[in-house]
């Protein structure tokens, strides 16, 4: 999914708001939690999860192409944790709907 996609279901489940209403509420909760873990703050969503950011510190790398040696500068990379609630959901649902598309079709010789 992406966020025009979350903007139209949000739209089709409160035909009450107007579109550009959701757009803009959809933008200013995305731009918070952007500012926020700008900031460093951690961002958490009770059931859904929490965003963090973490520190990954200079290093030696590898090209994979040439082989040659890279230095790669630290940086900081957000994380996410998923929430109790969206981790059960998501083991009680999904592995129904992995083993349906897994399953092969039955094949007939007629």
């Amino acid at each position: 999914m992406i966020k025009s996609e979350l903007i139209q279901k949000v739209a089709a489940a409160n035909p009450h708001l107007y579109q550009r209403d959701i757009e803009r509420i959809v933008n200013v909760i995305l731009e918070e939690i952007i500012a926020a873990l700008a900031r460093g703050d951690r961002v958490e969503l009770r059931g859904f999860g929490a965003f963090t950011i973490k520190h990954r510190a200079a290093r030696q790398g590898r090209n994979p192409r040439t082989g040659e040696t890279v230095f790669v500068d630290e940086k900081f990379v957000p994380f996410f944790k998923t929430g109790k609630e969206l981790r059960e959901r998501l083991n009680r649902d999904y592995p129904d709907a992995v083993a349906a598309a897994a399953a092969p079709a039955a094949i007939t010789n007629d």
